[in-house]
């Protein structure tokens, strides 16, 4: 299998009063192409930090991050954001919707931010939206929708853009067992046609044991789960 994410003695400091917090502790990890990935932890492992870290938004203090075989620290800021857009969606606990728009006008976001046509911006939101069974809600805007389709609508907008890899921060912690199963299915689904690359971070034990790998994040370190 092609591997697409690459992680090599990877160490995460932040300062705090001029005294240091190690948050990561020498993480070593491979993921191969279409590998859906549970990260598991304890709140304060460093779970979201390391998922930052994977997704471009944060860079580490010491070691490498390869993805698709490029390391992440070889980009200028400007090929960072573009290359962080094509590859690499984001999804988080909570939304982040823009409020006065509608769904489709929120999927769109990512894609007009690419400078993509706005008339092919506009399919392919509607093409994702209908991927996530909410063709249907387009025009409504986010107070309008559940907090499940709300959820839904912000992984559209993550999937717009087509990326290879997907990071999902706790998904469905805010959502009640039956609408999170629902957003679960989903995933499953693209990885399954999509070959999608899916790492989450979750508490969810019932998720993490639906996935082909659990990690758990332990002492700044990652340990495989049996």
């Amino acid at each position: 299998m092609e591997t697409l994410v690459s992680v090599h003695d990877l160490h995460k400091t932040y300062w705090l009063n001029r005294k240091p917090i190690e948050v990561l502790r020498g993480v070593d990890l491979q993921v191969q192409r279409g590998e859906m990935v549970a990260v598991e932890g304890p709140s304060g492992a460093g779970k979201s930090t390391l998922l930052h870290i994977l997704g471009t938004l944060d860079l580490p203090s010491e070691g490498s991050v390869s993805i698709e075989g490029r390391d992440v620290r070889s980009f200028k800021p400007d090929g960072l954001a573009s290359f962080r857009n094509k590859t690499i969606g984001f999804v988080f606990q909570f939304h982040h919707l823009l409020p006065e728009f509608t769904a489709l006008e929120n999927i769109m976001m990512p894609a007009l931010i690419q400078r993509m046509p706005r008339q092919q911006a506009a399919a392919r939101a509607v093409e994702v939206l209908t991927e996530v069974g909410l063709a249907h809600r387009m025009e409504h805007r986010p107070v309008e929708l559940s907090g499940g389709e709300q959820q839904r609508v912000a992984l559209a907008r993550s999937l717009v853009l087509k990326p290879r890899l997907l990071l999902a921060d706790e998904p469905t912690g805010n959502l009640d067992e039956e609408t999170a199963e629902g957003i679960h299915d989903v995933l499953f689904d693209l990885n399954r046609r999509l070959e999608m690359t899916i790492i989450v971070v979750t508490h969810s034990s019932r998720l993490a044991s639906r996935l082909g790998r659990r990690l758990r994040l332990k002492d700044g370190r990652i340990e495989e789960q049996t």
